[in-house]
């Protein structure tokens, strides 16, 4: 007889209560960066970096470059992949820095 494990619940479906399940150990300086700036203002049009995100990391700016919450960012390299200037810069997170999934 196999016993089914249990399944984690989250009361309201938001996103960012879904966030709130999991931990992240800031280390203080952003893993994602826009390598160059003028490539989004000048030449990007379809804003796929922002549109593939899941955790709404990158949201637009003003001035046509992304804003990015990395504090947010759940590591999955989406918006990397989505570039198509490849003008994305994405790092690990420095050793025990980035996140922790709490449930699995």
């Amino acid at each position: 007889m196999s016993v089914e494990p249990g399944i984690p619940t989250v009361d309201n479906e938001s996103l960012e209560d879904r966030l709130y399940t999991v931990k992240y150990e800031d280390p203080g300086d952003s893993h994602l960066d826009v390598t160059i700036p003028g490539i989004c203002a000048e030449k990007c049009v379809t804003d796929d970096c922002i549109k593939v995100c899941p955790a709404d990391v990158w949201r637009e700016g003003e001035d046509g470059v992304p804003h990015i919450a990395y504090e947010n960012c759940l590591e999955c390299g989406s918006c990397r992949w989505a570039c198509p200037h490849g003008n994305v810069e994405w790092e690990y997170p420095e050793t025990g820095a980035g996140v922790t999934y709490k449930n699995g």
